[in-house]
């Protein structure tokens, strides 16, 4: 997975990765970010069963996932070919996007409750689309609209109790909010690398990008790196960054910004579950109605015409 001499090289598909918005790879595309972002929602669980520093539990599921990002990559047909530089730039700037929004988020996970934290680490859900509309240059149409508004809505009220019920939740919502923004940029690198590359290779390449500085961000911090329990960081790196961040990008060649953006709140959804269960995080009615509108939203958005995503994206071959 490193530059290759004399040229620098990358693992990648020897192919173009499919873009054609066919309805039946849509629908695939659909049920995989569903399960994408059901996989993403236990991250949170197992970053605070970790028995490191929450930073370096985000170094580890980097580090333990890319032996088997890159065995899956090969066995899926992977193999080095040439990229341009400006590609390169890419998957390196998603990486560090990526590795500073897991240290933010790892970081609010702890100073917050579950849900906050997949909400607010997942803002992404709004910024995302208003960036894929400004670059089509096109709005959404009148169901997409409403789904928008109700997702909206819909987080408003999963995020409204935060402050109001424990102040002391504002240090991690913020770190979160920070992490969403940065989850953005990383999720923009991502998909014009999709254009050009496969899933598989392009999540290899930009995860192996993000280790180092998640090491580094780890040791500035004066946190404990080995941890003396695997358990739950081998979880953290199979579901959250192999399977779950797996399938994101699989989906993001495939789906527009605004499916990505609203299927992102799955999480909180889920990971308020999972807060409730374990760590009696009860939700309110104001929640419940939230996580309803979240799932009319789900279903408004796959009505309708849907823009291809790479058209979306605005993005090309390089």
């Amino acid at each position: 997975m490193h530059p290759m001499t004399p040229a620098r090289k990358a693992i990648a598909n020897q192919s173009v990765p499919d873009s054609d918005d066919t309805t039946g790879s849509t629908r695939v595309a659909f049920v995989v970010i569903v399960i994408a972002n059901i996989a993403l929602a236990f991250g949170p669980w197992f970053v605070r069963m970790a028995d490191t520093g929450p930073v370096a539990a985000g170094f580890w599921r980097i580090v333990l996932a890319i032996p088997f990002l890159i065995g899956l990559s090969v066995a899926t047909g992977a193999r080095p070919i040439r990229l341009p530089p400006v590609m390169w730039l890419l998957l390196a700037a998603g990486g560090v996007a990526f590795a500073a929004d897991l240290g933010a988020w790892h970081l609010g996970i702890l100073r917050t409750t579950l849900a906050n934290a997949t909400l607010f680490g997942n803002s992404a859900t709004l910024i995302f689309p208003i960036y894929g509309f400004l670059i089509a240059r096109s709005w959404p149409t009148r169901t997409q609209g409403v789904a928008l508004f109700l997702a909206f809505c819909g987080a408003a009220l999963l995020m409204g109790r935060s402050y109001d019920l424990d102040p002391k939740n504002l240090a991690g919502d913020l770190l979160c909010i920070l992490a969403g923004i940065l989850y953005t940029v990383y999720f923009i690198a991502m998909a014009r690398v999709r254009v050009t590359m496969a899933p598989l290779p392009a999540l290899t390449v930009s995860t192996i990008a993000s280790a180092l500085p998640l090491l580094g961000f780890a040791l500035l911090l004066g946190e404990r790196i080995v941890p003396t329990q695997w358990g739950a960081l081998i979880a953290l790196a199979l579901c959250s960054q192999v399977l779950g961040q797996g399938m994101m990008i699989y989906a993001l060649g495939k789906l527009s910004p605004l499916v990505v953006g609203i299927a992102l709140l799955i999480q909180p959804v889920v990971a308020g579950a999972v807060g409730w269960i374990v760590y009696d995080e009860r939700m309110g009615v104001p929640d419940i109605l939230g996580i309803g509108l979240v799932g009319i939203a789900l279903v408004l958005v796959r009505r309708g015409k849907r823009p291809v995503a790479q058209a979306a994206y605005g993005a090309h071959k390089d």
